[in-house]
């Protein structure tokens, strides 16, 4: 087998880095803001970037029966995505939330199969369940801590946030065949933005009483950084490699948000947890064999750049 190349395999570590870094940049945001100033601070950061492509994107043309599908992609994410994420992360620890996210592939796989008849193996199946078990293992494996008040609750949601995630791919399948995955990518920034605006006018959404640096940084960190950069950077790579090989490094997210977490916010998990996390990755490694051939990358197909037409892997979006 012929090796990586050097750059495309430094830019997928670094998008790596960049989506771990997101579960940090979340809870550092939410110790000073309510999540909705946190999560339409972000969509609004990403989405005066885009404004720039605006010229190219009027010449796209739309087709009035794709409509409904590009709802229900803005309406899985970021718009139910994100209101479970944050609901997570206020209930949670972001090692745990990371360690859930692992689940991704194998819900898209799973959904693939019912909505494009695309075939799962028995194995498939095996991993998928024994992954659910971790999951479920790790989410009672622990008691309350003050970075993870209910992780049951907080687990819970960051699996509903996953099967919003596996939606929102799978309309995305649909679409990227005639729309370009950066003009997809900058729809959503600019729907969330308009989605949760009215959200900061509810009764307990305060208006932030200053703008302190430290978790203003990290909202603009997740709009520029996050939501911009690492999707480029991993379509970069997947425009180099096979997708099926770029999609191995999503494993590496919890890995490196369980080292972030232990560094920046000094979460530790129990051995319980420990042990709940290593079958969430047997299950995850029980899937490989067919999943990775079966389904469409969540990331890879919806940012910048040119795409491959094969089907690829699921991935966690931030």
């Amino acid at each position: 087998m012929a090796a990586r190349p050097l750059l495309p395999t430094l830019s997928l570590v670094l998008s790596m880095l960049l989506w771990a870094s997101s579960f940090i940049a979340l809870k550092l945001a939410f110790r000073f803001y309510h999540p909705m100033w946190v999560i339409f601070g972000r969509m609004a950061v990403a989405s005066l970037l885009f404004l720039f492509w605006l010229p190219q994107f009027r010449t796209i043309r739309f087709r009035r029966r794709d409509l409904p599908i590009l709802a229900g992609m803005a309406l899985c994410e970021p718009c139910l995505y994100f209101i479970l994420e944050a609901k997570a992360l206020e209930n949670t620890s972001a090692s745990q939330a990371a360690l859930i996210t692992t689940l991704m592939p194998l819900m898209v796989a799973v959904g693939a199969a019912l909505a494009f008849k695309e075939k799962l193996s028995g194995r498939a199946l095996v991993g998928f369940a024994v992954a659910i078990g971790g999951a479920g293992l790790l989410s009672v494996g622990g008691g309350a801590s003050e970075g993870a008040p209910n992780p049951l609750l907080g687990n819970f949601c960051e699996l509903l946030a996953m099967l919003c995630a596996t939606g929102y791919t799978l309309f995305l399948k649909r679409l990227t065949s005639r729309y370009p995955p950066f003009f997809l990518t900058a729809f959503q920034a600019f729907v969330g933005t308009l989605f949760f605006l009215p959200f900061l006018f509810l009764p307990g959404t305060l208006f932030p009483a200053g703008w302190p640096l430290q978790p203003t940084l990290a909202v603009v960190y997740l709009g520029l950084f996050v939501t911009l950069g690492a999707y480029a950077l991993y379509n970069f790579a997947v425009s180099r490699i096979p997708a099926g090989q770029a999609a191995a490094f999503i494993n590496l997210i919890p890995v490196l948000t369980l080292l972030l977490a232990r560094l920046i916010l000094d979460e530790r998990l129990t051995l319980m947890q420990y042990l709940a996390g290593g079958l969430v990755f047997l299950g995850v490694f029980l899937s490989q064999e067919k999943a990775s051939q079966a389904v469409p990358t969540a990331v890879g197909e919806r940012v910048a750049g040119k795409e491959e037409t094969a089907p690829r892997q699921g991935a966690p979006s931030r």
